[in-house]
């Protein structure tokens, strides 16, 4: 089994329904929350395109621990978007292909698992970032209708914009480039191109406040591990190549939002240092309430690092951990529920050197 083609590469296809919007209108309700990105917000998203299970998560083990089945997220249980909903104190936010069904006066949930800052990334098994985009324009048009230019301008204009993308892209090019996996300036630059027209175009539709999660330490999950003992590095450490791009990225990040803060009237910003708080959770695990903090609960391999939770993905056998809560990671790509709900509460309510110029308890109270 070659580990590059179990990477966390999950993504989505042009698929598309036009929901029915589904709003009601409340006074004084807190902000909207639009969530876009990959795995580690979707949803479901993937439950309703035509891809493989490689990029879905709607099978068991998946959802058992809080959800008892499976909802096509990327985990035993919630993740960041939801937590961030029990904080705000609003139901968890739904998927773009669930909203015909489902009320969301609280926004939308546009993450595709696998999907990348490109069109390339996992092409025609995801929903790329630009297409979120046009997804959440379909959104804002509707939402226009149902409750009027004037009032659909102030929802859109308070409402919290959250992103989490670019690990896929660094995945694709690991793979592509598995020989000398270091970014080159150029691809980085086309990576930030592409998630800046996207920011834009929120901004267009009347969105002025964007949560962005740099990215994780990305040569130490487990799959990324696994790989590394495959290529002879018997040690269980870290792939540095891996996570040097990771840091690549994350240095050109505030470099861009400054940037559009300076060009965007009324433009405003946090980051979440995701790669702070994950590593430092892979470093020091008992800090966080975890015992094994390098393998997976679910999958098999070197580290549970295979990505096989669940058994329809390529490799069908997995073992599955006894407490996943002593477990950092759930399956060989994704943290833990717990993890998850670490994290959202260094998000929600942190310092600045977690989540920075302002925490997102902050940010939704902030006014535009």
């Amino acid at each position: 089994m070659n580990l590059i083609s179990s990477l966390c590469i999950f993504v989505l296809v042009a698929y598309f329904a036009t929901p029915i919007l589904c709003i009601r209108n409340h006074i004084h309700q807190p902000p909207a929350l639009f969530v876009f990105g990959d795995s580690i917000f979707d949803p479901g998203n993937n439950n309703y395109i035509n891809t493989t299970a490689t990029f879905q998560a709607n099978y068991l083990p998946y959802g058992e621990s809080f959800f008892k089945y499976p909802t096509g997220r990327n985990s035993n249980g919630r993740l960041i978007p939801d937590f961030i909903s029990e904080y705000a104190n609003f139901p968890f936010i739904p998927p773009y292909f669930e909203i015909g069904k489902k009320h969301f006066d609280h926004g939308v949930n546009f993450a595709s698992g696998g999907s990348g800052c490109l069109a390339e990334t996992s092409r025609g098994f995801v929903i790329d970032l630009k297409t979120q985009l046009k997804n959440f324009e379909n959104v804002t048009q509707l939402l226009k209708k149902k409750v009027g230019k004037t009032e659909s301008h102030k929802i859109l204009a308070n409402a919290v914009y959250f992103f989490s993308s670019g690990s896929n892209d660094v995945f694709a090019h690991l793979a592509a480039n598995s020989t000398s996996p270091n970014f080159d300036q150029e691809y980085l630059q086309i990576i930030m191109g592409n998630l800046t027209s996207v920011l834009k175009g929120v901004y267009r539709e009347g969105g002025r406040k964007f949560v962005m999660l740099n990215l994780g330490p990305l040569g130490c999950i487990p799959t990324i591990r696994a790989l590394n003992f495959q290529k002879g590095v018997t040690n269980g450490s870290c792939m540095e190549e891996v996570t040097n791009m990771a840091k690549f990225f994350n240095s050109a990040l505030p470099e861009m939002l400054k940037k559009l803060e300076k060009q965007l009237p009324g433009f405003k910003y946090t980051i979440f240092n995701f790669f702070k708080v994950f590593a430092d959770s892979i470093d020091n695990p008992t800090k966080y309430g975890f015992k094994i903090s390098e393998t997976a609960c679910c999958g098999t391999g070197p580290f549970r690092g295979v990505l096989s939770c669940g058994g329809k993905r390529q490799v069908k056998e997995y073992e599955l951990c006894n407490n996943v809560k002593d477990y950092l990671f759930f399956d060989s790509s994704h943290p833990s529920e717990k993890a998850y709900q670490k994290y959202t509460e260094l998000l929600w309510n942190g310092t600045p050197d977690v989540v920075a110029p302002y925490n997102l308890k902050s940010f939704f109270e902030l006014s535009t």
